[in-house]
């Protein structure tokens, strides 16, 4: 049940999104006679999700492409030795030990690692609003970690890295996608906003929350507003953390403490990302704070659990919203991560959600390469999209729950909530499946 800061994933949208522009149908391009390349698989967003699922299909003998706006040159996590704090980027996700196990399978991993990454051992959550906590460990369950806090800026710096090194692969960096139509041929056709024609024989869309491809092909999607924002920065504190993950849930939303790790003997473990849930109201109020005011409303919401917050970086706040696709395959277009599904951050789902995907996809894909299917065979697409459905819509609804019910402040609810905390914390089995599932351990 820890927060992530995914909600970022795609936060450039609002200044590009006039280059958006969803027509009836699939738009006519004009033909081009030059400049067009054709593809069998062209993935559209290089985030983790996309550069994952491009490295996955490295074995397959096809012609793959990855689009991207930026250009693949992502800086790598080095501490600014004149800033008070070390400068981590304020974006991190809390990998699950299946996360990490896709990591290892692309041989990416050991750079993770070599860079800074945290791995938390325990976990602590507790409701603000009376007595119910519960403590989880990865003792408990026979295992080295609950999951990893890494930088995404250090995990895409190891995926592009890896990706350069890939035969069936090209790189085209600095594209925006403004139109897409169906080929003679029956292949899905990608007019790039520098006047580049595309083509391949599966678009898979891997380009976040508000991804441009699912926009343009016009998928349906069931959306809701949280009428929340999450506030993002990176803290110092007074005691280390202690390679725990801790989370309060409050009925204005809930704060997230996750463990950060410098690298650096004297303050290892004196450094967290915060992410913190709270209506648009409070939330303005927060990012309207200065810093020694906002580390004091800081530390006094977490109950002062690590002392006193010392530093804070550059705050960052974002709406939250869910949104998931009625479909995810539709024709030879097929949407993974969070394309396909966003979920509140309060659990740090939301990547780990969406590298299962990209596993999902991947093995099916493979194995349609192996019987003589194509990439984009209907039976190949729609096997993926049963797969990884159900999966995440129980995932989203979980985490719909788990904020309704800690919302509410009725004491009766209320009573009922803490009491339910105290019996799952004391009943080891139930607790220990739950941790094996949140680590995506029993996803199989």
């Amino acid at each position: 049940m820890v927060a992530q800061s995914a909600v970022w994933q795609d936060a450039n949208y609002q200044s590009r999104k006039q280059c958006l522009k969803p027509l009836a149908g699939f738009p006519i391009i004009p033909t081009m006679s030059s400049d067009n390349q054709q593809f069998d698989i062209v993935i559209v967003g290089a985030g983790m999700v996309g550069a994952a699922m491009a490295a996955l299909l490295r074995e397959l003998p096809l012609k793959i492409a990855l689009l991207d706006r930026g250009n693949f040159d992502s800086p790598r996590a080095e501490p600014d030795g004149e800033a008070e704090a070390v400068a981590f980027d304020a974006r991190v996700s809390a990998l699950t030990l299946a996360s990490r196990q896709l990591l290892e399978q692309l041989e990416v991993w050991q750079v993770v690692i070599s860079q800074r990454c945290c791995p938390y051992q325990t976990m602590d959550v507790w409701d603000a609003e009376g007595t119910g906590s519960i403590a989880f460990s990865a003792a408990d369950i026979d295992q080295d970690e609950l999951g990893i806090i890494v930088e995404n800026r250090v995990l895409l710096h190891a995926l592009h890295d890896k990706l350069r090194e890939q035969d069936n692969l090209e790189l085209i960096p600095a594209q925006l996608v403004t139109a897409l139509d169906t080929a003679s041929s029956g292949d899905v056709s990608l007019q790039c906003e520098s006047g580049q024609e595309i083509t391949a024989k599966l678009l898979i869309a891997a380009d976040g929350a508000n991804s441009g491809i699912r926009r343009l092909a016009q998928f349906r999607t069931r959306e809701w507003d949280y009428q929340h924002s999450a506030v993002v920065t990176t803290v110092r504190t007074e005691f280390p953390h202690g390679g725990c993950a801790r989370q309060r849930f409050m009925a204005s939303g809930p704060l997230a403490f996750l463990p950060l790790h410098t690298g650096r003997e004297d303050d290892a473990q004196r450094y967290c990302s915060i992410v913190w849930s709270a209506d648009p109201e409070m939330s303005d109020a927060l990012m309207q704070l200065d810093e020694a005011d906002f580390a004091k409303k800081l530390g006094a919401a977490f109950e002062w659990r690590l002392g006193q917050i010392e530093h804070c970086a550059e705050r960052f706040s974002f709406p939250l919203r869910q949104r998931h696709a009625v479909d995810y395959v539709q024709d030879n277009i097929v949407l993974i991560g969070d394309a396909a599904h966003s979920i509140h951050p309060l659990a740090g789902q939301g990547v780990n959600l969406g590298l299962l995907d990209a596993r999902a996809l991947a093995g099916e894909l493979k194995q349609a390469q192996a019987v003589g299917r194509a990439p984009a065979d209907k039976t190949v697409l729609l096997r993926y999209q049963r797969a990884r459905k159900g999966h995440n819509l129980g995932m989203m609804w979980l985490m719909e729950g788990f904020k309704y019910l800690f919302a509410q402040e009725a004491l009766p609810v209320r009573w009922l909530r803490n009491a339910g905390l105290r019996s799952v914390d004391k009943a080891g089995f139930i607790k220990n499946q739950l941790a094996r599932r949140a680590m995506g351990l029993d996803w199989d």
